[in-house]
């Protein structure tokens, strides 16, 4: 085969740099001679890193790109993360009280003959433990900050579901190393005009550094600024109308010198709300990165940085606070004629539930599996559309539903709750959801980030009601339903008897042990 097939990939970072290695390993670069995948990186533009923590399907996509878990580990400095502790989402504090609830990354127990969620439902709510806590062992073994998993164990794997904390800078560099021995090429330079052909396709690029570059397929990865796919006019979908963030103020913090070894470190991440939006806080080997996400129609700039230096606490007035604008929304079309966009290009939310890896994953997947090896790409690049514009719709929805059903009194989070800030959809659950918990015929799997659990972690957290008081008597195995959750917690115990700490598995696998 003389022709050659040729990817270009403008743009590093996390999504160039895990698109070339992902392409690259699905498409059997090193065994293919006539095709070819290149990543044009430029060096004068940084990586963005909102939000550093992940989802747990980057296991197997890093699995898949053949990448050791204790390398990762060590040379990303990650942490193991095994979901999100919201504090003051529901209520703001009152009297020095702050209620907090967890969204683990296990599903709930499951019992073929007893759903109990409904179970839980119909529990005196004064006297209930939380949903996460009745539902899983996780809640327990994130609270007394155990690892979810024991050392010398399978990589990727363990008794608990759970994703990373990770240093986003470090893991663009891993990625890198990664696609170029899988075979991609790695150019430096800047992108000085794209040109376009009589279909309004992309012809070619002009760089200042290597002139003229051709492919079949161009990658946009060029970050918030949508360099290529911009070019090809793609619309964008503005998400303000429902969710109100549009900036982020991020720092870290270096653990305090001669930090103890035996200090416990959390395996979530902490969400934190403030008065016009909520703080991050994740743990990392070493350090710590915290960020203040933020309305600016609802706080200003210099508000908002007092905000995160008062969280960061005491003696931290010289620490460097970077600051990042984004619109929540995306482009309705991602891959237009030969130009598909991955990452920030294609769009953005926020970083709540740490989606935007999620998003890069789900997109290079796809690109991978429906790049036609000849001939047009219009019929692809509908579906690839399609999908990924109702993956985002649905992600829409579920940050809101976090926001919609707040008690807070200020204004930002007050007007969340407004019913005419909530996508059409998630409305129409929420109404059904008042007399029935959330199940899995809500979801089409294939275009959905969160399963059917995810949902009832939230709504059952944040306090919703879901009324079966007049079904009571269709749930007749109270006994042995309070068995199973008897059960539940002392496998808890045991996990947490059983799982070394969270701290003592990193230092043990960034030993070498």
């Amino acid at each position: 085969m003389n022709h050659k097939r040729r990817i270009l990939i403008v743009g590093g970072g996390t999504a160039g740099w895990l698109t070339a290695a992902y392409l690259a390993k699905a498409l059997r670069l090193a065994e293919r001679s006539h095709l070819e995948v290149t990543v044009l990186e430029s060096p004068d533009i940084g990586i963005v890193g909102v939000g550093e923590g992940t989802f747990p399907t980057i296991r197997s996509t890093l699995q898949f790109l053949g990448i050791d878990e204790a390398r990762f580990i060590r040379e990303t400095a990650a942490t193991f993360k095994q979901g999100i502790r919201f504090v003051d989402w529901a209520e703001a504090p009152a009297a020095g009280q702050h209620r907090q609830f967890f969204h683990p990354f296990e599903a709930p127990y499951y019992d073929e003959d007893i759903n109990l969620v409904p179970y839980w439902l119909l529990q005196d709510e004064t006297t209930r433990v939380p949903f996460a806590q009745a539902m899983t062992l996780q809640h327990r073994v994130a609270e007394a900050q155990r690892a979810p998993k024991r050392a010398g164990g399978p990589a990727y794997a363990a008794p608990l579901n759970y994703a990373y904390h990770f240093d986003a800078i470090k893991l663009a560099r891993l990625l890198a190393e990664r696609a170029r021995e899988l075979g991609v090429q790695h150019l430096e330079g800047t992108v000085t005009q794209v040109a376009l052909d009589t279909r309004g396709a992309i012809a070619h690029l002009d760089t200042d550094r290597h002139g003229r570059l051709e492919a079949e397929l161009y990658v946009d990865c060029t970050g918030f600024r949508a360099q290529l796919l911009g070019a090809l006019g793609s619309p964008f979908k503005s998400a303000r109308g429902q969710l109100f963030a549009d900036r982020a103020l991020a720092c870290k913090l270096p653990e305090p010198p001669g930090q103890d070894a035996s200090a416990p470190m959390e395996s979530c991440t902490i969400a934190t709300a403030h008065e016009a939006g909520w703080f991050w806080d994740i743990g990392l080997n070493g350090a710590r990165g915290i960020g203040c996400v933020y309305a600016s129609d609802y706080l200003s700039d210099d508000r908002a940085e007092a905000l995160l230096r008062a969280h960061c606490g005491p003696g931290h007035n010289d620490l460097a606070v970077r600051s990042i604008p984004f619109t929540p929304g995306y482009r309705e079309q991602q891959w237009v004629k030969n130009c598909v966009a991955v990452g920030l290009s294609a769009g953005f939310l926020e970083p709540l539930e740490s989606t935007g890896l999620v998003l890069i994953e789900a997109a290079v997947g796809m690109i991978a599996e429906m790049l036609p090896h000849s001939g047009p790409m219009e019929a692809p690049a509908r579906r690839f559309n399609e999908l990924m514009a109702t993956r985002f719709d649905n992600i829409i929805g579920f940050l809101k539903l976090h926001y919609a059903l707040s008690r807070r009194p200020e204004p930002f989070w007050r007007d969340n709750a407004n019913p005419a800030t909530l996508p059409a959809r998630l409305s129409d659950l929420l109404e059904q959801w008042r007399l029935r918990p959330p199940g899995r015929f809500d979801f089409v799997l294939d275009t959905e980030t969160f399963a059917f659990f995810n949902y009832q972690y939230i709504l059952y957290g944040m306090g919703y009601r879901t009324d079966l008081s007049a079904a009571r008597e269709d749930f007749p195995q109270m006994a042995e339903a309070q068995k199973l959750f008897a059960k539940i917690q002392r496998f808890a115990d045991k996990a947490v008897a059983d799982l070394p700490s969270h701290r003592g598995l990193v230092q043990q696998i960034n030993a070498g042990r």
